[in-house]
């Protein structure tokens, strides 16, 4: 897939940050859809597909959190790439997000370099044929096609990293994956997150499929138990 068939929908209230964002992505090659409001970006994404929405979190009316989760509920957008943006940077905002669906995170102001590194990181992930093959693990199913799980045959949503995390670890039961591997693998080598995004990332992770699948190894990583 070339630059120019990948779409993505940017979605903020504020004129100049869509235009910034627009400006930036354009000359990456990417096919660009904007719009100022929740609303109105579901609309558009049910008649555009896009491949990946960037979401501004505080928006007036409907925000970015309802829209994601509007989103996150059709069928069609549950293996879709959904970005946050937000001037907020407080711990319980970016696990909101999580929640409620987001792949990654995004703090205002936005510098080029960063906006692009994260966005080429998700997309390696989206197009990376690593994993294709419907696992069972004890009480886990994992199908990597699909981007699903299911837990004693009940489905269980988890956001798209969260998911690529899991992924990751269950590849490999028993083994021991450093953090920075985690980090190289699931984030991209280009892009800074630091430990608190894999902590809250395995506790949500923990929360979702049973505290016995995932044992941390103290100072070095975690592995992945039937």
């Amino acid at each position: 897939m070339d630059q120019s068939s990948i779409k993505i929908l940017l979605v903020d209230d504020e004129e100049d940050i869509l235009e910034f964002m627009e400006y930036n992505l354009v000359k990456e090659g990417y096919t660009i859809f904007t719009t100022d409001n929740g609303k109105d970006a579901i609309d558009i994404a049910i008649e555009k597909k896009p491949h990946l929405i960037i979401l501004d979190v505080m928006m007036p009316g409907q925000d970015g959190m309802e829209t994601c989760s509007i989103l996150r509920s059709m069928p069609q957008f549950t293996s879709t790439l959904i970005v946050f943006l937000t001037a907020r940077n407080e711990d319980y905002s970016e696990i909101a997000g999580f929640d409620a669906g987001a792949d990654d995170y995004i703090a205002k102001p936005i510098k080029p370099r960063v906006l692009i590194s994260r966005l080429k990181a998700l997309l390696r992930r989206m197009k990376d044929d690593t994993y294709k093959k419907r696992t069972q693990l004890g009480d886990l199913v994992i199908d990597p096609e699909q981007y699903q799980v299911f837990k004693n045959d009940q489905p269980v949503k988890l956001p798209r990293k969260a998911f690529e995390l899991l992924l990751l670890l269950s590849s490999k039961p028993g083994r021991v994956f450093r953090r920075d591997e985690i980090l190289q693998s699931v984030w991209g080598g280009d892009v800074i997150v630091g430990d608190r995004t894999i902590d809250v990332h395995i506790r949500k992770l923990r929360k979702k499929i049973g505290e016995n699948h995932i044992r941390t190894v103290k100072g070095v990583g975690y592995h992945f138990e039937q």
